[in-house]
């Protein structure tokens, strides 16, 4: 469903220089499989989505959807895909209605189907008491709620999903934890980018962790743990990335404690 192969993206820089963001990178999801994207900031995540979904034309490589390759076809893979950004917006002087049922509109969605689905998100993510209020006096989980619905109002088959529990407490991001188990039981294939290590062990079904635009190793977690001796994936990420002896034992430490790269 989602396919990677050799994906290179170098941004040139002042001088003649060029700072590599993503190196040969090469992975697949498949429908089902929610593939976490590991790695501190840097790392190439991000640059990696944007491609993905055509807004980024890489150097080298190539990546597809559904069979559509981003560079060449990248309406079709914006169809196919569901977007979920810590930095999407809202549009404040629609209701959550007319917001969820605008972009419905823009994906081409019949407007009976898209009611059919507005419903169904409505109450999959408790939104009832808010379809009615203006986005722009929405709180911070609201909104995240409505993001969630609008990634899903056209039913693609692929999610991305970039930083999603960002800046949410706990409550909001428990919305975002049960949504992403919702994804896998539908059969999407979900790629998911965090720093939060600990939702990223309980959620995700195959890891890919980067460092640098490289994908150092890749695999379930079970098999990680079999190939670093490491139990969590701080451990792993430090000791596959060749930092740990770099690093004060003490801060070594309190970062393992942590678990958020």
């Amino acid at each position: 469903m989602i396919q990677v192969e050799r994906l290179t993206k170098r941004f040139p820089m002042p001088g003649g220089d060029e700072v590599v963001a993503v190196d040969d990178l090469s992975f697949a999801v498949q429908p089902g499989e929610v593939y976490g994207l590991l790695g501190p900031n840097g790392a190439g995540k991000t640059t990696t989505l944007r491609m993905l979904l055509g807004l980024l034309r890489p150097t080298a490589g190539q990546a597809s959807i559904a069979g559509f390759g981003s560079s060449r076809f990248p309406d079709e893979v914006k169809r196919r895909v569901g977007l979920v950004s810590a930095n999407a917006g809202v549009y404040q002087g629609l209701t959550v209605a007319e917001m969820l049922l605008f972009f419905a509109d823009l994906y081409a969605v019949p407007q009976a189907e898209a009611k059919r689905e507005l419903d169904r998100l409505a109450g999959l993510l408790d939104m009832r008491s808010f379809l009615r209020q203006r986005c722009g006096t929405l709180s911070t989980g609201q909104r995240q709620r409505v993001s969630l619905a609008r990634a899903l109002i056209h039913r693609p088959p692929v999610m991305l999903l970039d930083e999603p529990t960002l800046g949410l407490d706990v409550l909001a991001s428990q919305i975002v934890v049960e949504y992403i188990e919702h994804l896998r039981q539908q059969g999407k294939a979900v790629i998911l980018t965090t720093h939060y290590l600990d939702d990223a062990e309980r959620l995700c079904t195959r890891f890919g962790l980067l460092h640098r635009g490289r994908l150092v190793s890749e695999g379930t977690l079970g098999e990680l743990r079999e190939r670093t001796g490491c139990l969590n994936l701080m451990s792993m990420f430090l000791k596959l990335a060749h930092v740990g002896p770099t690093l004060n034992p003490a801060f070594a430490d309190a970062a393992t404690e942590h678990r958020h790269v």
